[in-house]
């Protein structure tokens, strides 16, 4: 007989076995790499949104806090105004960004001021469990909190404050 060259079906399926089984260990890694990336990121639209609340109160005195996330950024090209504060960047604006839903709500208004005394900023992840397995709330002490449970707007209670 002639020697063939080439691999068996037998071969094949072995190597098609072992790559299977590295995926099957491989791929809940990743899945749980994305969701930690996704919390980063939320944490870091939630300072995002601190810093244009801060900075949006110093400007617009005769407002107080703003309303919303809109009112905290804009569309390119941006004018600066009380309703687009060109602070944050359209895509968070836009109230989502990387598996994570962003909202912004006023707290206090006093009639007499009629300034926006307070805020509260809060993340939730689009889909439980998969974008994201914690929820970040902050208002106007700016210290970033986290929940495992859904966080309701205003932002009190006790949750887990980040450093």
């Amino acid at each position: 007989m002639r020697k063939q060259k080439g691999f068996s079906l037998i071969e094949l399926l072995i190597v098609v076995a072992i790559i299977l089984i590295i995926a099957a260990i491989a791929i809940p890694n990743l899945l749980r790499a994305r969701m930690s990336a996704n919390e980063a990121s939320a944490v870091g639209s939630v300072r995002s949104i601190n810093n244009a609340e801060a900075s949006y109160n110093a400007v617009y005195t005769n407002v107080g806090f703003s309303t919303s996330l809109t009112a905290l950024g804009g569309t390119a090209p941006c004018t600066p105004s009380s309703s687009s504060g060109c602070f944050i960047d359209a895509v968070l604006s836009n109230g989502t960004k990387s598996g994570y839903s962003f909202a912004v709500q006023v707290g206090s208004t006093p009639a007499a001021s009629g300034l926006n005394l307070s805020y509260s900023a809060t993340a939730t992840p689009q889909a439980l469990d998969i974008t994201g397995s914690r929820y970040f709330c902050s208002f106007e002490d700016f210290v970033v909190r986290s929940s495992s449970a859904a966080i309701a707007p205003p932002c009190a209670g006790t949750y887990t404050a980040l450093q």
